[in-house]
C-alpha cells in the first residue's frame, strides 16, 4: 500500500481498532476500507448481533428491549476483541456504555471519527433506516444525540477528523496517520 509521499508501507495491525462516533460519521464505509489498505478482517457489532438473534436491531429493540440489547452488543464486542486483530464498526450507542468503553481500552483501541453535527445532516438526512431520526424534528434531534454522546466519544484513545471534501479513502488514510502515533497498535514498514 502507497503512503501520502507514495513510498510502498506494508502495515501489521497489532490491536483490534474499534470505530466509535455518530451515526454517518463513516465507522462502517470507513471501516471497510481501512480494513482492506491494512489486509485485516472488518467486522460491525450490529451486524453481528443481527446474525446471532435471526432479527433485525428494530426488531431486538422491540422484542426484548434496549437493556437486552445492550448486554448483548456487550458480549459481542468482547467477543469480538477476542478475535484475531482487525477493524471493528460499533454502534453508535455502543461507547456510552462505561463496560464497553472498558473492554475496548483493555482489548484494542478505540478511534472516535469526529463529524461536526452540519456533515452528519447531510449524510443521515435522507436515509430511512436512522429510527432515532424518526422525529418530527430530525435536525434537532440529531444534535441533540450529538450533545449527549460527544463527551463519551471524547474518551476513545484517538480521534480522527471528518471533513465534507474527503473521499472515503482519504478518511482511511486519515485514520492510519492517528493509529501511526500508535506503534503499539499499528506497525508500519517502508
Amino acid at each position: 500500500m502507497y503512503g501520502r509521499d507514495n513510498a510502498v508501507l506494508r502495515y501489521r495491525l497489532k490491536k483490534t481498532v474499534v470505530l466509535v462516533g455518530m451515526m454517518g460519521s463513516g465507522k462502517t464505509a470507513v471501516g471497510q476500507a481501512l480494513a482492506k489498505i491494512l489486509g485485516v478482517p472488518f467486522l460491525d457489532s450490529d451486524n453481528e448481533i443481527v446474525k446471532a438473534s435471526n432479527l433485525t436491531i428494530a426488531e431486538v429493540f422491540e422484542r426484548y428491549g434496549e437493556p437486552f440489547f445492550r448486554d448483548k452488543e456487550t458480549q459481542v464486542i468482547t467477543r469480538l476483541l477476542d478475535e484475531r486483530p482487525g477493524i471493528l464498526s460499533t454502534g453508535g450507542g455502543a461507547f456510552l456504555s462505561a463496560d464497553n468503553r472498558e473492554v475496548i481500552s483493555r482489548r484494542g483501541v478505540a478511534v472516535w471519527l469526529r463529524a461536526d453535527v452540519n456533515l452528519l445532516w447531510q449524510r443521515v438526512r435522507h436515509k430511512a433506516t436512522r429510527p432515532l431520526l424518526r422525529t418530527p424534528d430530525p435536525f434537532a434531534t440529531l444534535k441533540s444525540l450529538c450533545e449527549i454522546r460527544e463527551p463519551y466519544y471524547a474518551q476513545a484513545q484517538l480521534v480522527a477528523d471528518a471533513r465534507a471534501d474527503y473521499a472515503i479513502e482519504e478518511m482511511a488514510a486519515n485514520v492510519i496517520d492517528v493509529l501511526r502515533q500508535r506503534p503499539d497498535v499499528l506497525e508500519v514498514h517502508e
